[in-house]
């Protein structure tokens, strides 16, 4: 078995509204409450990296499968969306949609759609973060092809 450890080195000055850092080995940034929760708007915040961990996580892990599979795909793209719900102060992230787009060489025949769209799924099942997170936000991929 191996256990791989990764380090966060975090620094809150203030109160509420302040702003503060984060640090890791390839990554150093402010961080504070976003403007729609009141806060300052300084830096990324929490739900957007929570958004970043699962949408790289998930393009990775279906690069990874597209790429096992001999797809012969030209670009890979990505948009996500992260949803929080505030409800009488109760702060839940409720969902996320990914909205990747894989650009193949050529026609997608109705098996290699097929096999894409199979990959979609299962990437979102297979990837550490979405599994990380099952049962409490719950993760969507909706998968479009282009031939280039």
């Amino acid at each position: 078995m191996a256990q791989h450890v990764f380090h966060l080195n975090a620094h809150w000055p203030g109160g509420r509204n302040a702003t503060g850092t984060i640090e890791t080995q390839n990554l150093k940034t402010k961080v504070s409450i976003p403007p729609e929760m009141d806060g300052p708007g300084i830096g990324t915040n929490p739900d957007e990296m929570l958004l970043g961990a699962a949408a790289t996580c998930y393009i990775i892990t279906l690069a990874a499968m597209i790429e096992r599979s001999k797809i012969d795909k030209i670009n890979l793209t990505m948009e996500s969306e992260g949803y929080v719900d505030v409800t009488n102060g109760v702060i839940t992230y409720q969902k996320i949609i990914h909205r990747p787009v894989v650009t193949i060489k050529h026609d997608p025949s109705k098996d290699i759609s097929t096999l894409l769209q199979k990959l979609a799924t299962k990437a979102e099942h297979s990837c550490m973060i979405s599994r990380a997170l099952k049962g409490n936000v719950e993760i969507e991929a909706i998968l479009t092809i282009k031939n280039g």
